[in-house]
């Protein structure tokens, strides 16, 4: 795979917007590590961390730096219902392939309900759209991303298996390796799921009070804890 033909080769401070140190998010060890160092994207970059530490941060503020609606859409939706973006995309700037596909779309599972609403609000005039809210969460996630996800482009995903179960994380999978196999189509997701976290190819990262780890999918502690709890669940529930 050329990682020319991707849509972003990296991500990092803008030179002539600064963000002021001291002040959230900056104050956030991802954050601040990506600040300072940059970041380089392959075909798959995937971030995994416990709650609160700033992973969606990251995901949204690359979303919109790349010109995605901070709720969830395309570069041509303008779906917005309560504006809470850190701010953070206004400092930081996207290195682009030229060439390559300028198509994307952002998935943010906290957000789906409102996204279906917008899209059949305003429908497309070429097709006829899904009817996303006549289907289960699960169903209609799936369905998104399999009619939106077409071609080249960067498909940003947080939180997806908030949506999904077993069978669907590994559709999920399955669809996500199918488009990269293409060689023009990027993907950046967020995710608390061992499962979605293996897909092949991916760089993946821990985020935490280090900042931004890289590491092997064997070496998570996300997979070292499920393991260790598959195994033995009750030495966990005895504490609860």
């Amino acid at each position: 795979m050329k990682l020319s033909s991707l849509p972003i080769r990296s991500i990092g401070e803008h030179a002539l917007s600064p963000a002021p140190r001291g002040q959230w998010p900056q104050t956030l060890p991802p954050v601040l590590q990506l600040l300072d160092q940059g970041l380089d994207f392959g075909a798959a970059t995937v971030f995994v961390d416990e709650n609160g530490s700033g992973k969606s941060t990251l995901i949204e503020a690359i979303a919109l730096g790349y010109g995605l609606s901070p709720e969830g859409g395309s570069t041509g939706a303008q779906h917005s219902t309560r504006a809470t973006e850190s701010g953070l995309e206004n400092h930081l700037q996207l290195l682009r392939n030229i060439g390559a596909s300028r198509r994307g779309y952002f998935l943010r599972a906290e957000t789906m309900h409102g996204l279906y609403t917008y899209l059949e609000d305003n429908p497309s005039m070429r097709r006829k759209d899904p009817e996303f809210h006549t289907m289960s969460h699960g169903e209609s996630f799936l369905e998104l991303i399999v009619d939106r996800f077409r071609e080249g482009g960067l498909w940003v995903l947080d939180e997806p298996e908030s949506a999904l179960s077993f069978s669907g994380c590994l559709a999920l999978v399955g669809i996500l390796k199918d488009l990269m196999a293409q060689g023009d189509s990027q993907v950046i997701m967020s995710t608390h799921s061992p499962l979605l976290a293996s897909l092949p190819g991916a760089d993946i990262y821990e985020v935490g009070p280090w900042g931004l780890r890289h590491s092997n999918w064997d070496d998570l502690d996300l997979v070292t804890n499920w393991r260790s709890f598959m195994n033995m669940p009750e030495r966990y529930l005895r504490h609860l």
